[in-house]
């Protein structure tokens, strides 16, 4: 997004009503409002309220990013307003439901050095992507029986859902290239061994998501990085038929492990950190 949007022009100033809704909802923190927050604030109805939101985003205080929902532009901003507050509160008012997942969630637990421009979040409903203040909102849509294991965490003054660590590599391991490839799983999984992560809740949710493909390469890797996964046996005797690729954001060659039933198109000496490879 260049500077041509009309965000750089100089604010127009506010009425005194408008100025009371800005800093009452800023003084509490809000950064994404309603048109309910206005109404309820001014005791106005919803048509009026409605209204103001339309000249606060025309007078550059207010930013639409989704049905019915602004972000307050910072009001401290002066003559350039330029957005501040974190990626995932913007993200959690785009759709609903969501939770945050894959890359971000993985930047989130610390368990990613590579930063993502994009910030991913998952839904059950189809949302189109988004780019607000130079940032891409990519909302993964899945189906019902993949949307669990988050739950709300504290962005700021925010609750903002995020998948917990052991959802994230089971997502992760699902969509690689919703991670930047199977080499940031691994990296992340070697990570985890040093923190709080269930493998038996890790086991449990590749049964609940039920994709042949995600067990596989979570195997394949638990194996290259030492990890014992429980009931070991009884994922590699329900692997599923076919051989998709290890890493698919990467071309398709390489041999078909009947071991794992994985086409290995990356070797382990490119996906491991380096002790292991």
């Amino acid at each position: 997004m260049g500077s041509t949007n009309g965000k750089e022009t100089q604010r127009k100033s506010l009425s005194t009503r408008e100025s009371q809704v800005l800093s009452r909802l800023a003084s509490e923190n809000r950064k994404v409002i309603s048109i309910s927050d206005i109404a309820d604030v001014l005791d106005i109805p919803r048509k009026s309220a409605k209204d103001m939101a339309y000249a606060l985003k025309e007078k550059g205080w207010l930013e639409r990013i989704a049905h019915g929902k602004y972000l307050i532009l910072p009001l401290s901003a002066g003559e350039n307003a330029v957005y501040t507050e974190h990626e995932f509160v913007i993200a959690s008012a785009l759709v609903e439901p969501m939770y945050i997942g894959y890359w971000s969630a993985l930047n989130h637990h610390g368990l990613t050095e590579q930063m993502s421009r994009t910030v991913y979040l998952v839904t059950t409903e189809r949302t189109r992507e988004r780019e607000i203040h130079g940032v891409a909102y990519r909302p993964v849509t899945v189906t019902e029986q993949k949307f669990f294991g988050y739950q709300p965490t504290s962005i700021g003054s925010n609750q903002v859902n995020m998948s917990s660590i052991e959802k994230t590599l089971v997502d992760c391991a699902d969509h690689p290239e919703f991670c930047g490839g199977i080499s940031e799983l691994a990296k992340a999984m070697q990570n985890v061994v040093e923190t709080r992560c269930s493998w038996d809740r890790v086991v449990e949710y590749l049964r609940r998501v039920g994709n042949g493909a995600a067990t596989k390469r979570l195997v394949y890797l638990a194996d290259q990085l030492s990890i014992d996964l429980p009931g070991y046996d009884e994922l590699v005797e329900n692997f599923t038929t076919g051989y998709p690729l290890l890493d698919p954001t990467r071309e398709a060659t390489g041999t078909r492990d009947s071991k794992y039933q994985l086409r290995l198109n990356v070797g382990p000496e490119s996906i491991l950190p380096n002790e292991f490879s």
